[in-house]
């Protein structure tokens, strides 16, 4: 990771400690980078409950609860398979929060309506849900690195509306 990423996942870590809030994860595209970033940081066992890796449809059906008909319908790469793993996560972590990622990485795999560099997040917490899309540009490793960078961007984000 660069000196950015473990700067983000230290600014996310301080503040849920801060907050005592727990965190969770679901990665497909990243296969375990942003957790592997918030546990490069010291003391990330104070809020960081787990994620769960889920590279093929099968698991985030088995292991998050993503529908079938989602998978069908929208495919794995979509808000509402993003939305249903973020959600996923936070029950199988009984977290306070939980973010999901799921895209193409490449250097295969896009489509004309999905290219390569597609990567859709969610979030959720006991209230709330969201999700949107970002279309990066680069070779995997780039795809990769940005989405960690931009998950942790938007989970901090996130972090700062939760009070002391």
């Amino acid at each position: 990771m660069n000196d950015e990423i473990l700067n983000l996942a230290e600014k996310v870590v301080k503040d849920a400690a801060l907050k005592k809030i727990k965190i969770a994860f679901a990665e497909s595209c990243t296969g375990g980078l942003i957790s592997a970033a918030i546990t490069d940081v010291a003391g990330s066992s104070e809020v960081f409950l787990g994620s769960a890796v889920v590279y093929c449809n099968g698991a985030k059906q088995r292991i998050l609860g993503v529908r079938p008909d989602v998978l069908e319908q929208h495919g794995a790469v979509s808000s509402q398979c993003a939305l249903q793993m973020a959600s996923g996560a936070l029950c199988l972590y009984g977290s306070d929060v939980a973010m999901s990622v799921t895209g193409i990485a490449g250097p295969d795999g896009g489509s004309a309506e999905k290219p390569v560099g597609t990567v859709w997040f969610a979030f959720a917490d006991q209230g709330f849900e969201s999700s949107f899309v970002r279309h990066f540009s680069g070779g995997r490793d780039d795809v990769r690195k940005a989405t960690v960078r931009e998950a942790l961007l938007y989970l901090l984000e996130r972090l700062t509306r939760y009070g002391v």
